[in-house]
């Protein structure tokens, strides 16, 4: 079972929002005194937090589904929903975390630093926050938008202050356990150490931290042994303490050996941008199990030539106990000098500065993209993506709402300079998005469909008629209406129809006339 992790895969799901409720107040004597909806609430955010006591990501690698609670939807009587409770997930310090991609969103490297990696949902506004002197009486409210959700790394590189490097079975594990509280497993057989170990020393009035990584061995960078893959936990040490067995029984085996394999492993061991690399860093050389007669001629032996290097080395035992309050000391003189000068790098380091955005930001952008039958127009932004979200499309009013909201913000504009008619595919968010065939808004009946707002094409035409062109032009179509005329009375003469007002008002004088003299 393990119990040391330090590489996960977090699967996050923010707190959806919680949509407006559309309501009107009834009340006696008052059967529509007014729209009441209230708001929905908010969903909650997962924020990382770090936090001292953790030491392994193990929680998040047997549970990697997390999630917070959605926002409750709004009410009438004006009662707003409940808001998603925030969820707190705790890291330990030195965790960085990224995207899926591989890029860096933060290093949380300071106790109690916090960082909202999912951020839940907006919540949407009731009938009645949406209510104004032009809309008096909403008939709609805004739908509430999704929380995050996705997938980010959280990679756990310790924070120490003293590296222990060396081959397997060197003594790095009784070393920790000799000078610090820590208890690693040790044992008589090589790569007993399968995880970075911890240890706080104290020296004096100095404390620092101490990392145990496993063994390194030839050709760990080509992934023998346990490779470089816990190297990550000694990027962020100030020095490092290499670690040299006396007493080994391999063949082909002494200090001097082993610590050129090791450099060479280092070396090839790439730091992050901006970091110092691992050869460059302060490093003591401590001669181990001289607790054992040959162990201590070799270590004499070899210690002049270890100096010659420039190395500061020490002749310890583990088991003793000697030369370990040398070392200790030796140490902690490093590790304060190298806090010292980090102090005087951040002291050095250039303010932030936090810019406003420029006036002239829309806040979206109008891409072209091409299609089987013709231009696709797709606008990406945080605010059209948003309001689209938020839009009940089974409601006429809501999509007249998002109609003027988009016009507000230029967007039709834009896709006129992009080129776009009416009847044009746009789309608005990435992927599939939401599929519009563009009709522009017309805000007075001098402005064309197709052309944009403050122009008109009739004004490209300045041929005018004359007064004469219009008087003849009147008195042709006088003439036709008169011609008309003309010819249905001769059709109505000839007997060709009638108007029925002879049926109505019966016989005509002539008829009775002639009735009259056939009586007589």
């Amino acid at each position: 079972m393990a119990t040391f992790v330090d590489h996960v895969t977090l699967h996050l799901r923010a707190g959806h929002g919680g949509h407006g409720c559309v309501s009107v107040k009834r009340e006696k004597f008052k059967p529509l005194a007014g729209p009441d909806g209230g708001n929905g609430g908010s969903g909650g955010d997962l924020v990382l937090v770090a936090d001292p006591n953790v030491t392994t990501l193990l929680g998040y690698h047997r549970s990697p589904h997390r999630s917070s609670d959605n926002g409750g939807p709004g009410m009438g009587d004006h009662r707003n929903g409940h808001a998603g409770e925030l969820r707190e997930l705790a890291v330990p310090l030195g965790t960085v975390v990224k995207d899926m991609e591989g890029n860096e969103l933060a290093d949380m490297t300071e106790p109690g630093m916090r960082l909202v990696v999912a951020p839940g949902g907006q919540g949407g506004l009731g009938n009645a926050a949406l209510a104004s002197t032009k809309r008096k009486a909403p008939g709609f409210a805004l739908l509430g938008t999704l929380g995050w959700e996705g997938d980010v790394q959280l990679v756990l590189k310790t924070v120490a202050d003293v590296a222990l490097v060396g081959y397997p079975s060197a003594g790095k594990s009784s070393l920790i356990a000799a000078i610090s509280a820590a208890r690693p497993k040790i044992a008589d057989y090589p790569f007993t150490t399968l995880h970075p170990n911890l240890g706080v020393v104290d020296a004096g009035e100095v404390r620092y931290t101490v990392a145990d990584v496993p063994g390194l061995i030839e050709g760990a960078s080509e992934g023998k042994g346990l490779g470089l893959e816990f190297l990550r936990h000694v990027e962020r040490c100030t020095a490092l303490l290499h670690v040299l067995d006396c007493a080994t029984l391999d063949p082909g085996r002494d200090p001097l050996s082993d610590l050129d394999i090791i450099l060479g492993e280092l070396a090839a061991y790439p730091v992050p941008d901006g970091q110092l690399p691992l050869l460059d860093r302060p490093q003591l050389v401590a001669l181990n199990k001289i607790d054992v007669p040959e162990a201590r001629e070799l270590a004499e032996f070899v210690r002049a030539d270890l100096e010659a290097r420039g190395y500061r080395v020490f002749e310890i035992s583990t088991v003793t106990h000697e030369g370990l309050r040398q070392l200790n000391y030796a140490l902690a003189e490093t590790v304060e000098a190298g806090r010292v000068a980090r102090a005087a790098i951040e002291a050095k380091k250039p303010r932030i500065v936090i810019r406003p955005k420029t006036v002239d930001d829309s806040g979206f952008v109008v891409r072209v993209e091409g299609g089987s039958f013709g231009n696709i127009y797709r606008i990406l932004g945080t605010k059209p993506e948003r309001w689209v979200q938020q839009t009940d499309f089974k409601n006429d009013e809501a999509i007249g709402f998002l109609a003027d909201r988009l016009a507000k913000l230029g967007i039709e504009n834009e896709l006129f300079k992009a080129g776009a008619v009416a009847g044009s595919t746009v789309i608005i968010g990435p992927g599939n998005g939401v599929v519009f065939d563009w009709e522009p808004t017309l805000t007075s009946t001098a402005e064309l469909i197709t052309a944009p707002r403050g122009t008109d094409t009739r004004l490209d035409d300045s041929k005018r008629r004359t007064s004469n062109e219009r008087r003849e032009e009147y008195f042709g179509r006088m003439d036709a209406k008169a011609a008309a005329r003309a010819e249905l009375i001769r059709e109505r003469e000839a007997g060709m129809w009638s108007t029925g007002e002879e049926e109505f008002n019966g016989p005509s004088d002539s008829a009775s006339a002639e009735q009259k003299t056939e009586t007589e």
